[in-house]
């Protein structure tokens, strides 16, 4: 999955230590991610190719943390005129780019830049906030209110009958491909009652032993996302929700129309039922 990055370590304490022309800038308009792209890996720009044309680069960032020994910084406004090798890509390429350690770092800073732009004023009284020195987190000097970054649990839910999975494709997104069933968790909900209504709701079947597999943090959504295996309990007709699904089918664990790929919860779960595990 995209976080498994190892031998490479991802530290996310909150250092944060001023930069230096060697470290590391993320840079983000709306869904897109400033980089540049060659044939063989993808790079983000460093502050020394910014320093030249952005004379308060190295007062105007923060901090967001660090892979290895490289250390990564946010920078919201960038004069981009001395750098023509880069350019803006959706942050949809960090499921297939390469390294995957720095995919991972572009998702995970992409949600970090999602809250700070979310919450430049304090959701109570309206007045700005500020970074705190010690933590990550933001506050309100008039109110105090305090703001931390938000994490919202989702499941991705694996049902099955024998040797049948049920597979789905979402509605009115631009993901087309196969996908298991998923939802967010209510106020006053455990995961695993979460699993149980989200597959009547999105398909009207009922579903029993619902099983933990594993988790992953999933940054495109800001979501942790916590995979489920459930046996089918009764009748197998499905009633779709067509406001969520374009489609839901069963198929025989030999006709899974799915194939590897690096970066999902999803589709690890997909591709270990379809080979017998």
């Amino acid at each position: 999955m995209i976080q498994d990055i190892a031998p490479h370590h991802f530290d996310n304490a909150y250092h944060p230590v001023p930069p230096d022309g060697d470290s590391i800038v993320l840079c983000y308009e709306g869904r897109t991610c400033l980089m540049k792209k060659t044939e063989e890996e993808f790079l983000f720009p460093r502050l020394a190719d910014l320093e030249k044309d952005n004379k308060d680069i190295y007062k105007n960032y923060t901090y967001l943390f660090q892979i290895d020994e490289e250390r990564y910084y946010l920078v919201t406004e960038v004069n981009r005129e001395g750098l023509s090798d880069f350019t803006m890509e959706d942050i949809s390429v960090f499921r297939q780019v390469d390294p995957q350690h720095r995919a991972f770092a572009g998702i995970t800073g992409y949600q970090l830049y999602q809250w700070y732009q979310a919450h430049r004023y304090c959701g109570r009284c309206g007045y700005p906030t500020k970074q705190d020195v010690r933590e990550r987190m933001l506050y309100c000097e008039k109110c105090r209110s305090m703001e931390y970054p938000k994490i919202c649990p989702a499941v991705i839910i694996a049902v099955t009958d024998g040797n049948r999975l049920l597979l789905s494709k979402y509605a009115g997104r631009e993901y087309k491909k196969y996908a298991l069933l998923a939802g967010y968790t209510e106020i006053g909900e455990t995961m695993e009652e979460t699993v149980a209504r989200e597959v009547m709701e999105e398909v009207g079947l009922r579903v029993k032993n619902i099983r933990y597999y594993k988790s992953q943090p999933w940054a495109f959504s800001g979501t942790i996302l916590m995979g489920f295996y459930c046996d089918l309990d009764g009748s197998g007709e499905i009633r779709l929700d067509e406001e969520e699904l374009a489609l839901a089918e069963w198929f025989e664990r030999e006709e899974i129309p799915v194939e590897p790929s690096r970066d999902s919860l999803t589709n690890e779960m997909i591709m270990r039922f379809k080979n017998g595990n």
